[in-house]
């Protein structure tokens, strides 16, 4: 009886841990999409409640903190995005890291910067809230074509 018990238990807390890290998970893809989407909109005040006033980003054009982010935010026109193959991992409570693709199509300063772009953010639970600390992203390269 008492190993019914327990395996019980030891089935309800599992559980508990699964849909707990799911319901993060789709938390934190949540944000992910807010900080996007407020990004698109051109919304600061709305974007610094999602990201860390301290937040460091690193592109393939160089490393920026939350003044260039919001300055960038100006010089882009980005018409759309679309987040696929999102995956979150943590090797410990309040700290994640998620990875995905962006499709995005858009101009940054004038010059057509659309394509599929790899990503990733570092998201720190304070407060209770999750807040970005950390983002990058890079184009994806065009494969090259065989020669014929």
């Amino acid at each position: 009886m008492k190993t019914m018990i327990t395996a019980a238990a030891i089935a309800l807390l599992a559980t508990v841990a699964n849909s707990t890290a799911a319901t993060d998970e789709d938390a934190i893809m949540e944000k992910e999409k807010t900080a996007w989407q407020t990004f698109k909109d051109k919304k600061p005040e709305d974007f610094k409640k999602v990201v860390s006033p301290n937040v460091m980003a690193v592109y393939a054009e160089g490393i920026s903190d939350m003044q260039k982010e919001l300055a960038d935010m100006q010089k882009w026109d980005m018409k759309s995005f679309a987040i696929s193959d999102y995956k979150v991992t943590s090797d410990g409570p309040g700290i994640v890291v998620a990875t995905y693709k962006v499709k995005v199509e858009g101009t940054y300063n004038g010059a057509d910067q659309s394509g599929t772009y790899n990503a990733a953010s570092v998201w720190k639970k304070k407060n209770g809230q999750w807040q970005a600390i950390f983002h990058t992203n890079i184009k994806e390269a065009t494969a090259a074509q065989p020669a014929r």
